[in-house]
């Protein structure tokens, strides 16, 4: 955590103010984020078969990685009042717009990987 009036912190917030490629690195911007919206894409997922679907990441960074996509407005959580409590996550209309900037990235990545 930094602190709210740090200079690292006010830079940080002009520079996502003022250009478009550091807010979006900002947005989706870690290990898993944009893992998460791919696995999302296809439509609602529970909270357990998202988990099982990466499963490299441990449960702290799916649950905060979901709580910041959440925050961010990329993903919406569900939650259907049962017994057992039921969770689903689906991304919204905002990060379906990202979803052929990430198969492109893949195929950049995988073509990276031959050069290797």
């Amino acid at each position: 955590m930094r602190k709210t009036n740090s200079t690292n912190t006010i830079n940080s917030q002009n520079l996502n103010e003022s250009c478009g490629t550091a807010n979006a690195l900002s947005l989706i911007g870690g290990r898993w984020k944009l893992t998460i919206i791919w696995r999302l894409a296809n439509g609602k997922m529970r909270y357990g078969a998202l988990r099982d679907s990466i499963p490299l990441i441990s449960e702290r960074m799916l649950v905060q990685q979901l709580r910041e996509l959440e925050r961010d407005g990329l993903v919406t959580r569900i939650v259907y009042p049962q017994v057992p409590p039921r969770v689903e996550y689906e991304v919204t209309e905002n990060s379906l717009e990202l979803i052929p900037i990430i198969q492109s990235l893949s195929e950049w990545g995988e073509k990276q990987l031959v050069n290797l």
